[in-house]
């Protein structure tokens, strides 16, 4: 497994790609529309996704504001089997909420498995990476 990104929300997604690149130095590695859903994806780093951790800003394109804290997301990890490795999970007594399967509004294979704390994980299936929730 790799740890391939941390998701926030954020309300105003202009200002805040102005703030990672210009303010904190990252590069935008790609941004993605999703009309049917509404938001955005936005991928940010400090090199390419194959390599590094990046940072996915999502922006819904009804919500212009989050209070501090409702923004975060999830982490992601990469994995070979999204399928052996959710059966693993749960074998662990690990909870998987969502299932292997293709990204909504997209075709990314991804599952979700939530920790003790019900904080999310997002489980991405390496070699499906085209759209990356």
């Amino acid at each position: 497994m790799r740890l391939l990104h941390t998701m926030l929300r954020v309300g105003n997604l202009e200002r805040s790609l102005a703030f990672y690149t210009d303010v904190l130095g990252m590069t935008l590695l790609r941004r993605k529309d999703y009309p049917t859903g509404r938001f955005t994806l936005a991928f940010l780093g400090y090199g390419e996704e194959s390599e590094n951790t990046v940072l996915e800003l999502t922006h819904n394109w009804d919500t212009d504001r989050y209070e501090l804290g409702e923004g975060y997301g999830h982490m992601a990890l990469g994995v070979e089997d999204i399928h052996a490795t959710c059966r693993a999970i749960a074998a662990k007594g690990g909870r998987v909420v969502r299932e292997p399967g293709p990204m909504k509004h997209g075709s990314t294979v991804i599952a979700f498995v939530e920790d003790p704390d019900g904080y999310k994980v997002e489980l991405i299936q390496l070699g499906s990476l085209t759209d990356a929730a």
